[in-house]
């Protein structure tokens, strides 16, 4: 009985555990004209392995994507996608649960990538909603307001973007 009672109380501690993980993100999509360019877009972006639901708004042409749980999320193949699609994407938010990360020098590690934080002034917790500022998630005006100030530092492997808050 003793046994069962911790093996009910581990099973619980594991399930309950937040695990840090990018949980949803909000796409706009720039040069969508008509309901088919939208719904093959959509169609492109529910394809990818991570994506677990993609919903549209058709009248702002933002996509609202919710991602598997436990499948890291490669924005690179999202952005891919939308460029292979002839449209651009017009920004890129995104939902983090910041449970056991680790931020160090104002970026962390998810994915084998790097996420710079560009005005993290207190700490993270929770979710928190991310804008990826990098040249192919936001309009160039977004990009050089922050990439212009932060010289780019190379990942020691993966990717390197840079979100702000």
């Amino acid at each position: 009985m003793k046994t069962l009672k911790i093996y009910i109380i581990l099973f619980i501690a594991t399930v309950t555990v937040a695990k840090a993980q990018f949980t949803k993100a909000e796409l706009q999509v720039s040069g969508l004209t008509c309901s088919l360019c939208a719904k093959s877009t959509e169609k492109a972006i529910k394809a990818l392995p991570f994506v677990s639901e993609i919903k549209p708004d058709l009248i702002r042409n933002i996509y609202n994507i919710t991602f598997k749980e436990g499948v890291p999320v490669d924005f690179e193949q999202i952005s891919k996608k939308i460029k292979s699609a002839g449209f651009f994407v017009n920004y890129f938010k995104t939902t983090y649960n910041f449970a056991n990360t680790t931020v160090a020098e104002n970026a962390f590690t998810y994915g084998g990538d790097t996420y710079k934080l560009l005005n993290a002034d207190k700490p993270l917790s929770g979710e928190v909603l991310l804008t990826i500022v990098d040249k192919g998630f936001a309009p160039n005006s977004v990009s050089k307001k922050y990439l212009g100030k932060n010289p780019e530092t190379p990942a020691a492997s993966g990717k390197t973007y840079h979100v702000a808050i």
